[in-house]
């Protein structure tokens, strides 16, 4: 499984020092009836993630067509925890959007931050 993660700041047009994950876990776990039927798909989330680095709220942007892989996305986004985003050397809250990707292929499990349109 992958996770990516790209944010903008709430209206801000300054430089923002992008919010970075505090530990390589993803604490995303892949549906196990999923799993068993060699199902895969891909959810992407919106997440705010606050001026503590903790996630606040979690939206689905774009459905994967289950609803396993999506409710187990959303549950493991809820536990990421991040460094704060900055702005001017201030903690700021940004929302991120958050693609989880179930494979039953060999990837890295891998937490990136890129600037979001």
């Amino acid at each position: 499984m992958v996770v990516g993660v790209s944010s903008v700041a709430c209206g801000a047009d300054a430089e923002i020092e992008q919010p970075r994950p505090l530990s390589a876990e993803i604490p995303i776990e892949y549906p196990l009836q999923m799993w068993d039927e060699d199902m895969e798909g891909e959810t992407l989330l919106r997440v705010r993630v606050g001026d503590t680095g903790g996630v606040d709220s979690v939206e689905v942007v774009e459905s994967s067509g289950h609803l396993s892989f999506d409710s187990a996305a959303v549950k493991g986004a809820r536990q990421l925890r991040f460094s704060p985003a900055r702005q001017d050397g201030k903690r700021i809250e940004v929302w991120a959007h958050v693609p989880v990707r179930f494979s039953k292929r060999p990837r890295p499990d891998t937490l990136g931050i890129e600037p979001s349109p």
